[in-house]
């Protein structure tokens, strides 16, 4: 090939590449300053978290009991710096059509959203301590917590899943679904975080567990891999469209128990004590403490 023919080609491409009816929906106009948030920071903040609910299991090996103010500082200082950053630029990524106050304005809102997580990280150890609990007292392969944190893939995932829903109730776009995703690609666990989960919450072995965005899971529930809490079907609206935000996903009450490969579609209930088999389909809801399992 000449290079004339390259030039000609390369022209044509970039022309079509920049053209704007092919641009729609896909392209990204930065403002000065105004970067997208960056999933690698979002990874060392991730990692601080971890850092921070689990001292000695994640981050500087070397903690104890007189250098663990030292280290819990220092890890919440930088987390919070960076996640104000980040917060940041997730809110001006979301401001319509360039508002000129939003710098201002999402700078403002980014610092005390940072400062409102930072402030929650207790109750979130709290919360996961309890998944740590229920994943040891459900597993008999489980030899201590310490096993549990350091290698059981639940406990990473939960712990994306409880810091991105807190940034989610706390109003913030993007970055807790790109918090969720960066655990569901590590661990085959994929939790949408506007999901509510109650406390000693655990999934056993956890690959391609699947929990949509409205789903709303009580106390001491229980799934194993390949579980899928879903939407059944999407209500269109006049253009043919789906209809966004309306509750579609499960609600599993308290001390329900979901085994591998089970699929629960749908706005249905199941009832507090539940147990639903394996490799199955549940589209209608459940009375409390009654069972479902794949006859032979």
């Amino acid at each position: 090939m000449s290079n004339t023919d390259f030039a000609r080609i390369l022209t044509r491409t970039v022309d079509e590449l920049s053209d704007p009816e092919s641009l729609k929906g896909l392209f990204h106009q930065h403002r000065d300053g105004n970067p997208l948030p960056s999933g690698k920071v979002l990874e060392e903040i991730i990692s601080l978290a971890r850092s921070i609910i689990f001292p000695g299991y994640f981050g500087k090996s070397s903690v104890n009991t007189r250098t663990i103010r030292y280290h819990l500082g220092v890890n919440i200082e930088r987390m919070h710096k960076l996640l104000a950053d980040q917060v940041m630029a997730g809110l001006c990524f979301s401001c319509a059509n360039g508002d000129e106050h939003c710098d201002g304005a999402c700078a403002a809102k980014a610092e005390a959203t940072a400062t409102a997580l930072i402030g929650r990280l207790p109750q979130i150890r709290a919360t996961l301590a309890t998944d740590v609990e229920a994943a040891y007292n459900g597993d008999p392969a489980a030899t201590s917590y310490g096993e549990i944190i350091s290698c059981y893939p639940v406990i990473k995932a939960l712990v994306n899943y409880r810091i991105a829903h807190e940034l989610h109730t706390l109003g913030v776009p993007l970055i807790p679904r790109i918090i969720t995703e960066m655990a569901h690609s590590e661990t085959g666990i994929d939790i949408h975080p506007a999901a509510q989960i109650g406390h000693h919450f655990t999934i056993d072995h956890g690959t391609g567990v699947v929990i949509g965005a409205t789903c709303i899971i009580g106390n001491n529930v229980k799934l194993y891999q390949g579980v899928t809490l879903g939407a059944k079907s999407f209500p269109l609206d006049a253009d043919g469209n789906p209809i966004k935000g309306i509750p579609r996903h499960p609600i599993l009450e308290d001390d329900v128990v979901v085994y591998s490969n089970a699929t629960v579609l749908g706005r249905v209930t199941i009832g507090r004590g539940c147990v639903v088999g394996a490799n199955i389909w549940v589209t209608e809801s459940m009375e409390p403490n009654t069972k479902k399992y794949k006859k032979e």
